[in-house]
Order: structure tokens, then sequence, then C-alpha cells
């Protein structure tokens, strides 16, 4: 398949991945330099890395990498000691070595604007230079499809007064991870005590940022728009967890020989010893072992 076409359809449609790639190779390695995979967050891979020894491990690292955000380096072999550089020692038959670049691939983030006027323009014009994907609900019919916003998503209500408290508590009623008023304080005042009364619990009312964006004073639609943006740049910066998707970790077993990590649920090798059950990368590690179980087993 065309891995990178792949990666670029997913990230047109707003999914979160890694694309992993094998930047060196040292044979004999299944995996050669240029190999490519996209990982989704259930741990499903699209393309080939390597075999049974590296996979496991790759994957597994991908799905840190989805969690925090952050891209990594593997050194697959007989270890390294670069900084920044993630090294997992490899004791397969092949005696082949590679390096893996796992790289996250995070959806823009996703601002829903409520309103429509000049400042909301403006607002969506500046959401867009800097790469946010946005969307609009411009009327008080559309108020309740607020709740439909996408989760850890940014929604920003400046309706002047024409129907910002529902639109307000369809939002808390969603996964959006930011709702903001564009209101006075004296007005945000009297929204949130309006949603107290509707039965929005203290906490939820407590979520909404008002007024939202920074205080410039006396301003343009267009500087508001940019305080706004601001104020949406930084709380993304220091809650950064808020783009990551839900990952769930495969489970992880050690393979006893070699100290591969190893996926119980997809190896082909396991062993019944003293009542454990032990999974093993290879056919080879798992030979070593029922030859000599002991040799391998903490005294």
């Amino acid at each position: 398949m065309d891995v990178l076409a792949r990666a670029a359809q997913l990230r047109r449609e707003g999914r979160a991945f890694v694309l992993a790639t094998v930047t060196w190779a040292r044979g004999p390695s299944s995996g050669k330099a240029g190999s490519k995979a996209v990982i989704h967050p259930d741990g499903r891979v699209e393309g080939w890395l390597g075999g049974a020894c590296a996979a496991p491990t790759v994957v597994r690292s991908s799905l840190q990498a989805l969690g925090d955000g952050r891209a990594r380096v593997l050194s697959l072999g007989w270890g390294d000691d670069r900084p920044g550089v993630t090294a997992v020692p490899m004791a397969c038959d092949s005696e082949g070595e590679m390096e893996v670049f796992a790289e996250p691939v995070l959806p823009a983030p996703h601002l829903v604007i409520v309103g429509s006027s000049p400042m909301t323009e403006a607002l969506a014009r500046v959401a867009e230079a800097v790469g946010w994907r946005t969307s609009a609900v411009t009327g008080a019919p559309q108020a309740e499809s607020v709740g439909q916003a996408p989760d850890r998503s940014y929604v920003v209500v400046a309706t002047q007064g024409s129907f910002d408290e529902p639109a307000l508590r369809a939002a808390l009623g969603s996964g959006a991870a930011y709702v903001g008023l564009v209101a006075s304080r004296k007005r945000a005042a009297a929204v949130r005590e309006w949603l107290r009364d509707d039965g929005v619990s203290e906490e939820d009312a407590a979520r909404v940022r008002a007024p939202a964006g920074m205080d410039l004073g006396s301003t343009t639609h267009e500087e508001m728009a940019v305080s706004i943006m601001a104020d949406l740049v930084a709380h993304r910066s220091s809650n950064r967890s808020v783009d990551a998707p839900p990952v769930e970790l495969p489970e992880q077993a050690s393979d006893p020989v070699c100290g591969m990590s190893v996926n119980p649920a997809a190896a082909a090798f396991a062993t019944e010893h003293d009542g454990r059950t032990f999974y093993f990368c290879a056919a080879g590690c798992q030979k070593a072992f029922r030859q000599n179980p002991s040799a391998h087993l903490p005294a």
C-alpha cells in the first residue's frame, strides 16, 4: 500500500496516527531503510516495519508517542547511548538492527465559533491562519447543535446576548476542552447565574472562561479576535494532553530469554512452566527456554 497516501488521507480526515519510518537498518533485517507504517490509536498497523521482534516494540512506543505528542527515535539492536534515543536491545536469531523514527500526527485543533459578527468572522480568519480547523454556529435555532462539538474541541460563544445561555449549556454538555464567552464581566456573571438556575452544576458553570481573550481594553474586531486566539493558544500550550487521542497500550510480557516485549494476545510462541505462561518473540527463544528454563529465570 501507499503509506504516505494513507497518512495524507488520515490527516485530511482529522484522525490521529503515528507515521513510523525505518531510517537505518543493518541486515539481516526484515525492516529496510525507508520502510513506513501508519500506526492507529488502537494499535492497528498499516504498512511494514519489521518482523515479530520489532513490531510490538514499535507499536507500543508509537502509542506512547500519541499519548504525549512527542516523537521518538527507537534504536532496535544491541544498544544505543545517544541522548534522546530509546534503545531497545534485541537478541533475535537474525541479529539485525534498525532505527525507527515514530512521529505522532495529531489533528489540528478544532474551534467552534458560535455567533455571527465582524469579530467572529475575524476570529475564523485568525484561527485558520494559525492552522486550526473551524466551524460556525450562527443562529439560535442551531444552539443545541453546539452540544455535538467534537471531543477535545474549543468553543467560543459570542452571540452578543442573542443565545449565549443555551449555546453555553449545550457546549458544557459536550466533550469540549475549552468553553469561552465573549462578554463583559457583568454580563458573564449574569450568564453563569442563569446556567446555575437552569440546573448546570457549579463545577460546570465555573468552566466557562469569561471574558474570553486577553484584556486589551478598547479594541477593534480584529484585535479582539487576536486576543481570543492568543488565549486559546495559551490554554492549549499548557494542556497538551487535550490533543492526545485515547490510547490503550497493549498488554505486555517480557520474553525471558532475550528480554524483548511481547504482546501475549498476539504471541505465536508460548510455554507453560511451573504454573505460569511464558511468551516468546520467536521460535528460537522458546526452544532455548524449553531446553533449560532455569537458565532464563531469576534464581
